[in-house]
């Protein structure tokens, strides 16, 4: 039977080696793939300092864009190449709330994300995306842990 996965996706090695994961171990026939990215405007128009000056604002969410362009091309040929059907999903907001509402919204039956491996200690202050979407999931969820954590 058919199964839509979503695979958060961002610009770190462990965002595609989750995606790589996948194709080598949980890709089943038939899957529709919904790659999610979340964009990082918010984080852009939160520095003080860049809301004084309009261009560099512009000037820094055209570079993000053109970040966001490559990376949706890297992995719509990385599913081209594996015969995948599916789309790329641009959202903004938190990462983990994203991927959850992506879910939901595409009656989703498996969920994908990279991990950091973060200490404990440090996904306490900065938060983990992983985490969240482990925790708020109402589907599987398999988060790949970095082939370079030590």
């Amino acid at each position: 039977m058919a199964r839509t996965v979503i695979i958060g996706i961002d610009h770190s090695v462990y965002s595609e080696q989750a995606f790589d994961f996948y194709i080598e171990h949980a890709m089943l026939k038939g899957d529709k793939i919904v790659l999610v990215h979340v964009s990082e405007y918010t984080s852009l128009v939160q520095a003080p300092a860049l809301l004084t000056d309009p261009v560099v604002v512009s000037d820094l969410i055209k570079e993000e864009e053109m970040k966001v362009k490559q990376l949706v091309d890297k992995y719509s040929e990385k599913m081209k190449k594996h015969h995948l059907g599916g789309k790329v999903k641009q959202m903004a907001g938190k990462s983990g709330e994203a991927i959850i509402a992506a879910a939901k919204e595409e009656e989703a039956g498996l969920i994908v994300v990279g991990t950091r491996g973060m200490s404990k200690l440090r996904r306490t202050f900065v938060g983990s995306v992983s985490d969240y979407v482990l925790h708020h999931s109402d589907v599987p969820v398999l988060i790949c842990r970095s082939s370079q954590h030590s």
